[in-house]
């Protein structure tokens, strides 16, 4: 696996094309939402791109502190289903947030997490903040992370 971390004005067109297609694959298909992924916050944030031999199968979104929260967000995160079951989910969330440590330090961030995925972020040293609540059908609570452990 080969990882890049780029700005959006530093993707090339093939790569926000493949990045966008991921993201429609995963959030819009596979999870049945019908929602606009493309909400600017792209232009503002980091984009890290796992690739597969040419082939994009792993990708997150990093925004800096001010750009979505107060805090600085990692989000969008997706694997293509050809790659989960390699652990690259794990991998992936350690190579941004050890990024985003690198970019913002000690800043924490904060995620707008599915609620079924709460064990794994707090794993990575998210904590629980507020209720869960319904976004785009799916239940979801925000988590934040202050450390730079996991």
């Amino acid at each position: 696996m080969q990882w890049k971390i780029k700005p959006f004005d530093a993707l090339s067109c093939r790569e926000v094309y493949e990045l966008l297609k991921l993201r429609s694959k995963i959030f819009v298909v596979e999870q049945k939402c019908l929602f606009l992924d493309m909400d600017d916050f792209d232009y503002q944030s980091y984009h890290l791109l796992g690739m597969e031999q040419d082939r994009l199968v792993a990708y997150v979104r990093i925004a800096p502190p001010g750009v979505i929260y107060e805090e600085g967000s990692i989000g969008r995160v997706v694997a293509d289903a050809s790659a989960r079951t390699k652990g690259i989910g794990r991998i992936m969330m350690k190579k941004a947030l050890d990024h985003y440590d690198e970019m913002f330090p000690g800043q924490p961030n904060k995620i707008m997490a599915q609620y079924y995925l709460i064990l794994f972020y707090e794993s990575l040293g998210y904590v629980k903040k507020g209720n869960p609540y319904w976004e785009d059908q799916i239940l979801h609570i925000d988590m934040l992370r202050n450390s730079t452990k996991y």
